[in-house]
């Protein structure tokens, strides 16, 4: 009663003595065959051996269905969270205190510049935005060094110089593997990458030197999917919004499904001013500033997943 052409098939999957087909956990049974009919049967076996082909295709290639999980729950989450915005310093490595404090004061002393920045002393100017802006507020403060120039703009042309040179130092220092990374940075950066959330770098500091840090401590394909928005490119500095707003207009992003990752209150005000949400995470010198209006507050954003900040955590400050 049934077609020659299906016979082999039938025979193939199933020449046993039962109609059950099991495959490790899964167990499919089959009714019985109708008695009588000759075309309800050829119907019986056809739609059996669809059955059975496709369960053993399916079982045949596990992975399809771990990729398609993954695929939704990437899916879901790129829905939810675009872009996420980190600070630089601070936040994707603590860089203050052992990077650009020893940098500055390095350039002092290549200068005969008779200054040497302390832990303390550093922790204050961090009040200030950028380092040209830190280094004109201070002297503005205590006295300009003998060896600067008088005129305002000799002056500022100078700070800009010793800024360059400082930026070259500081590039040296992460060349030489001094500052690593914070914890949770690159499991969050892969978090996001898979996920397809974008990624970019906000930061007061050099271009160059940002690039550096995120090429040399991240590598270069993590790299890659970076945007860097940072030293002068926009006109205000942070607290002001504008890297932030520079950012969302140039990535066309939704600043609502968007979020930033700062460690400072200028930072945090930055963010505020530009509307978007923030996660702060804590930093050497910031511990014990106000983070009043922050979403989320933290010590750090942490290596282990169970109890560190994920992607999944920054998306659920959007709802």
């Amino acid at each position: 009663d049934i077609p020659f052409s299906h016979r082999a098939s039938i025979r193939e999957y199933l020449d046993a003595p039962s109609t059950t087909i099991i495959h490790t956990n899964t167990k499919l049974s089959a009714p019985p065959p109708p008695k009588k009919s000759s075309k309800m049967k050829i119907i019986y076996w056809s739609q059996l051996l669809a059955m059975t082909v496709s369960t053993a295709s399916a079982f045949t290639h596990p992975t399809s269905f771990v990729r398609s999980k993954a695929a939704t729950t990437s899916s879901s989450l790129n829905a939810a969270l675009e872009a996420i915005l980190f600070d630089c310093d601070g936040v994707l490595a603590d860089t203050e205190r052992d990077g650009h404090r020893i940098a500055f004061n390095r350039a002092f002393a290549n200068n005969g510049i008779d200054e040497n920045w302390s832990e303390e002393r550093y922790g204050v100017l961090l009040e200030v935005g950028g380092g040209k802006e830190r280094m004109t507020a201070h002297w503005n403060e205590v006295g300009w060094p003998s060896v600067m120039p008088e005129s305002p703009d000799e002056r500022a042309a100078q700070v800009k110089k010793l800024h360059l040179e400082k930026t070259d130092i500081f590039m040296d220092l992460i060349d030489e593997g001094v500052i690593p990374l914070r914890p949770g940075v690159l499991r969050l950066v892969d978090e996001a990458i898979e996920a397809g959330v974008r990624l970019a770098v906000c930061s007061t500091s050099n271009d160059k030197a940002v690039s550096n840090l995120v090429s040399t401590l991240m590598g270069p394909e993590r790299a890659a999917k970076f945007q860097i928005f940072a030293g002068d490119m926009v006109k205000a500095k942070k607290p002001a919004p504008d890297v932030y707003n520079m950012a969302v207009d140039e990535m066309k992003l939704d600043k609502s499904r968007c979020v930033i990752v700062e460690d400072t209150h200028i930072g945090l005000s930055a963010a505020k001013a530009a509307g978007i949400k923030c996660c702060v995470t804590k930093s050497s010198y910031t511990g014990g500033e106000d983070f009043t209006g922050a979403d989320l507050i933290v010590e750090e954003l942490g290596d282990d997943k169970e109890g560190g900040v994920t992607a999944e955590t920054l998306a659920s400050l959007l709802g």
